[in-house]
């Protein structure tokens, strides 16, 4: 019987949806007869981490979870985790970095500014979208539609990023997409059907605000598969391993647009990549324990 340790909660904006990811994981892992030690972090370190652990379970969201750091900790003891490396994380969980990395790769993004508090948009038009670059779950995200509305939604993002600056995007108008990546093979994509069309935190979080789809149409076929292929072209572009997820905008002349790649998804019962595995005919106990079998360390 394998010992995994399922760390969860930590210092980010995320402690709570991440406890709720971590319950659900335990209570999957130890259902298919895993030895499964949950362990709660209130600092940014792995020191109360229990001895002979023989695989980790990363189910920390943002900061710490994210950044590299635990990664980085891990890969010292020589203990497997699941998800990609430090490397690849820490470009994941800065958004500029990998609008930049994505470009690279030939992979569309929405065009970009990066702003400080006082700092005025020069390029984009409204609206736009305003976020933390290196934070996630919709922290401190603000769609902005008037010019008198952008200064705040600034201070909002910088107050939420460790670095005190913000990303602006041109906005996207359309559907949200989203592809799940395991082991390297795209998932089937997931619609998100959000009130107004906007998925901030609490259409994520709040169970039945948002709805969620498989689209299958025969004209949507195309499209999606070339979701899939830019998925999948965006997790190699970082370095990715085990699992990760790509989210995307579509606007109404099927264009697509990259907005981000998580490497740490949620796994609530509001959560994505649990969908997009049911539909692929992987239920949440096998996805938990896959997950584990694709754990690997640097």
């Amino acid at each position: 019987m394998k010992k995994v340790a399922v760390l969860m909660g930590g210092t980010s904006n995320e402690r709570e949806v991440s406890l709720k990811s971590g319950a659900a994981v335990e209570k999957a892992l130890r259902e298919s007869g895993y030895d499964v030690q949950a362990v709660v972090l209130d600092l940014d370190n792995i020191d109360s981490l229990p001895e002979g652990v023989d695989a980790v379970f990363i189910a920390l969201h943002g900061g710490y979870g994210e950044n590299g750091g635990v990664q980085s900790d891990l890969d010292k003891k020589g203990i497997p985790y699941t998800g990609p490396g430090a490397m690849a994380s820490r470009t994941a969980m800065d958004k500029v970095l990998t609008k930049q990395t994505l470009e690279s790769a030939d992979v569309p993004t929405a065009p970009y500014e990066k702003l400080r508090v006082g700092e005025s948009l020069s390029v984009l038009e409204l609206p736009v979208v305003v976020k933390p670059p290196r934070e996630g779950s919709s922290v401190g995200i603000s769609k902005v539609t008037k010019p008198e509305e952008f200064a705040s939604a600034v201070v909002a993002a910088c107050q939420a990023d460790i670095l005190d600056e913000a990303l602006v995007e041109s906005y996207i108008p359309g559907r949200e997409w989203t592809v799940g990546i395991l082991g390297g093979e795209a998932l089937p994509v997931v619609e998100i059907i959000a009130p107004g069309g906007w998925y901030g935190f609490d259409e994520k979080y709040t169970k039945g605000v948002s709805g969620f789809d498989i689209p299958e149409s025969e004209e949507d076929q195309p499209l999606l598969a070339k979701a899939q292929c830019y998925a999948l072209l965006a997790y190699k572009a970082l370095g990715c391993r085990g699992v990760s997820r790509v989210d995307f905008r579509v606007n109404p002349e099927g264009e697509l647009y990259v907005l981000e790649v998580n490497t740490v998804p949620g796994m609530t019962s509001t959560s994505l990549l649990p969908q997009a595995a049911a539909k692929a005919g992987i239920n949440f106990n096998e996805l938990c324990s896959k997950l584990i079998e694709l754990a690997a360390h640097d």
